[in-house]
């Protein structure tokens, strides 16, 4: 028996999904934040003894875990990070601190954007008192202007060290081009201070870390590097040393936001931001695969926010614009996905200078204390109370009965907070606080397929989280959306997705090349200025594979380009259909891929051919295969699921017909071929789902649920 072991710590809860042969499991456990090994070996404990054996003999047949997490991130939030300097050109120290012009907005809310007299820049991670210049300077053409000043180094290190810094992150102008003094100034830096006087203290050249150009984005990309390090480094020497006490000798793989992973000794911290979530849209694409949906929006509802990403044609080909990690906009290649403040735990509130508006989210009650129901002092009204109210809920069943949830406190919260203002009863406030958290998720499925170009009656939905089955009936129908399909491991998808990620590198480079003149319109002709830059990336794709013990020969190559017109501020990334170039045919296909991708992001009437055709930069994803065990098929049992009826709850779905009797179904004595309609409701350990009016439920061959709209019964119903 081979087993692999998927592992996705959370601020609340270590979700854990583990395959073994043919057999899988999948469980959570409470995040243990003073030691993030214990959950995470309490979680291998639990789904170990699912599969019948103890941890030590599943960690012994483990050929792999993956692992991914947002709790480094949580120091950046919380500024615990180390002290830090910063080496750069002489005469650009205040770089940084300028930063771009809409530097005071990135990574606020709208609402917050809106009162500009109250807006401000973010607190720089590193002060201007620990940001030194040094005599050098490299050209835009990668040539030496002025040789680096090593004793005026020297002198301005002294500074740093003195300061008490704790780490050093190194970016001169121009030295993605030409990285020979960032790399002096580090071979100086172990010199003059070595390990025993640095100790464990890191120097981090912007040159490695984000060889792009733009030298705001490249400083902060190599910054929040540095300043995530040595938290990654803490908790996974934590982990490390738990996965070893238990017996397992094999790698431990990061999963990045590009798409794949790597492993510990390959991965930069920054890369590590959001791997959850791209996890579960790279499972999404596996799925939809087998499923035989191309077109995938994938969901998932936490307890704080609401994430969404999209599958178009069996690909996972958008990525972020500008991305922003916290209140700083990166260059970073990251696939996008999309959050807003929608979760379990989003607080509803009436405004009285807005005429008594009822608004939800996107502040949160996050996991401490919670929705008053959680009876851990709580008393704002939340989804999670409202869903409780109107009887979607099991309060024995919740989390599997670890934590019962409080009724009276959730009524009295709403009651309190917004039936009371509002003049209205309890369960229809409940029921307000459902339409409106759904509303909003819904519009933010519309908006997010139609910008970039979709109609969303075209794709399908893939509902995760522990909150997403119980509301994706409602923001699918905000959507204009039919058909959703819920799998068992939805509560903990994440973490099934890094189970068909693969071991992938991201390489970048900016160069820039012109693909076609303008007005003249001559193709770009020095080959070897293309190919040089895609052979260098390979290099370090060769050497990082080697490095971690694969065979180099074995990896695949794909080449991205982001190319844009002449004149156009526009870039889009284009998948490129060669790898390298010899021809004019090679370089006029690379533009006819641009022109179809640029077609479809802009539409045809922004092709602009005569302003010639740039390439901005190269980015070339080195990839290895891993194998990725397809879901069981299970024979059909018949449509009648009455043998999986467990009862029925009191349940409100229409203000006027009030609480009705609703049949619950138990998730796991649900069989291939059973089909009922909505209402319904369907338990499990980990979730609810709720089957609204209107809607039907069936279990496919692979026990997914397939819940399906039919608007003519939901009218009526309702």
């Amino acid at each position: 028996m081979s087993a692999s072991i998927e592992i996705d710590i959370g601020g609340t809860f270590t979700d854990c999904y583990v395959r073994a042969g043919a057999r899988e499991t999948w469980c959570k456990a409470r995040t243990t934040p003073f030691d993030l090994s214990q959950g995470m070996t309490r979680a291998i404990g639990d789904a170990a003894a699912r599969l019948g054996c103890s941890a030590e003999e599943l960690l012994a047949e483990t050929a792999i875990i993956r692992y991914s997490t947002t709790l480094a991130m949580n120091k950046l939030i919380e500024r615990k990070g180390p002290r830090l300097g910063l080496i750069t050109t002489e005469g650009f120290e205040d770089t940084v601190l300028v930063g771009r012009a809409s530097q005071w907005s990135d990574g606020i809310p709208f609402k917050e954007q809106r009162n500009i007299a109250g807006a401000d820049k973010p607190e720089p991670l590193i002060p201007r008192t620990l940001t030194v210049g040094v005599k050098e300077r490299v050209d835009y053409r990668g040539e030496i202007l002025r040789p680096l000043d090593e004793s005026h180094l020297l002198a301005q290190l002294d500074r740093l060290v003195d300061a008490g810094v704790r780490g050093i992150v190194v970016s001169l102008l121009w030295s993605f081009m030409n990285p020979s003094h960032e790399q002096r100034i580090r071979e100086l830096i172990e010199h003059e201070y070595n390990e025993t006087y640095l100790g464990s203290v890191p120097v981090f050249l912007s040159s490695e870390v984000s060889p792009r150009k733009f030298e705001y984005t490249r400083t902060m990309m190599t910054i929040l590097n540095a300043y995530l390090h040595q938290s990654m480094y803490e908790e996974l020497i934590g982990i490390g040393q738990g996965l070893r006490r238990g017996g397992y000798r094999k790698p431990l793989m990061m999963v990045h936001n590009t798409g794949g992973m790597a492993s510990v000794f390959r991965s930069a911290a920054v890369h590590t931001y959001n791997g959850g979530p791209v996890a579960g849209l790279i499972g999404s694409a596996a799925l939809g695969r087998s499923y035989g949906h191309t077109n995938v929006v994938v969901t998932d509802m936490g307890g704080t926010s609401f994430d969404i990403a999209m599958v178009v044609e069996g690909s996972t080909r958008f990525y972020q614009f500008a991305p922003t990690i916290d209140r700083w906009t990166i260059d970073a290649t990251i696939l996008d996905t999309r959050s807003i403040g929608s979760g379990g735990g989003s607080i509803a509130s009436v405004d009285p200078l807005l005429g008594n508006r009822l608004d939800v989210g996107p502040e949160s009650a996050g996991s401490i204390p919670g929705p008053a129901a959680y009876d851990q002092g709580g008393r704002s009204p939340t989804v999670t109370d409202a869903d409780l109210v109107l009887g979607y809920l099991s309060p024995e069943r919740f989390h599997g009965g670890q934590l019962r949830l409080n009724v009276r406190r959730a009524e009295r919260a709403i009651r309190d907070g917004v039936a009371g203002r509002l003049g209205m009863e309890v369960p229809e406030a409940a029921l307000l606080i459902k339409r409106i958290i759904d509303a909003k998720m819904g519009a933010e499925i519309y908006k997010q397929t139609v910008l970039k170009g979709y109609d969303p009656r075209d794709f399908v939905i893939f509902a995760a989280g522990g909150a997403g089955p119980v509301h994706c009936c409602g923001y699918a129908e905000a959507a204009g959306m039919g058909t959703v399909v819920i799998f068992p491991f939805s509560s903990t998808f994440c973490a099934y997705g890094s189970s068909t990620m693969d071991v992938m590198h991201v390489y970048e480079r900016s160069r820039r090349l012109s693909l076609l003149t303008a007005v003249s319109r001559r193709w770009f002709d020095r080959y070897e200025a293309f190919n040089d830059v895609v052979a260098g990336l390979k290099a370090l794709a060769h050497r990082d594979f080697a490095g971690e013990g694969f065979d180099p020969d074995r990896v695949s190559y794909a080449l991205e380009l982001d190319m844009k017109f002449g004149g156009q501020l526009n870039v889009k990334r284009v998948a490129s259909p060669v790898l390298s170039v010899g021809s004019q045919a090679d370089m006029e296909a690379i533009y006819a891929a641009f022109e179809r991708e640029f077609s479809e992001a802009y539409s045809p009437l922004g092709l602009h051919p005569e302003a010639g055709v740039e390439i901005e930069a190269f980015i070339l994803k080195a990839t290895l295969p891993q194998p990725v065990a397809e879901r069981p098929r299970i024979e059909r049992d018949g449509s009648d699921a009455e043998a999986a009826r467990s009862g029925e709850r009191l349940a409100l779905f229409d203000a006027e017909a009030g609480l009705v009797p609703t049949p619950v179904y138990e998730m796991g004595s649900l069989r291939p071929g059973h089909r009922f309609d909505g209402p319904a409701l369907i338990d499990s350990d980990d979730t609810t789902v709720v089957v609204s009016p209107g809607w039907s439920c069936a279990i496919d061959e692979r026990s997914g649920m397939v819940l399906a709209h039919d608007p003519e019964a939901s009218r009526v119903q309702r």
